[in-house]
């Protein structure tokens, strides 16, 4: 699947109500979606590439979703960070 129909995919998909509001290892989940997803946007209007600043923020947010996802119960909310982890995997390769 390609990056840009997944992005549509989960462009599309609702937050998971259940973690709406929630934090795990501290991290706010519904911050690391938008800055994850802010992120994959920007690599998409500038042709694939990300400027420093956002590479950062980036492997950053990456490194919270991996301590995140393992602490995730629900199977909605596990294919949407699941989903989120590729996209960004995506961007910062």
């Amino acid at each position: 699947m390609s990056a840009d129909v997944l992005f549509q995919e989960h462009l599309s998909a609702l937050f998971p109500s259940a973690l709406r509001g929630t934090e795990a290892a501290g991290v706010d989940l519904v911050l690391l979606d938008a800055h994850i997803a802010g992120c994959v946007s920007v690599w998409q209007n500038n042709g694939g590439t990300l400027d420093a600043e956002r590479q950062r923020i980036l492997h950053r947010c990456l490194a919270d979703l991996e301590r995140v996802l393992p602490l995730l119960t629900d199977a909605e909310g596990i294919r949407y960070f699941e989903r989120l982890r590729r996209l960004g995997r995506t961007a910062s390769a």
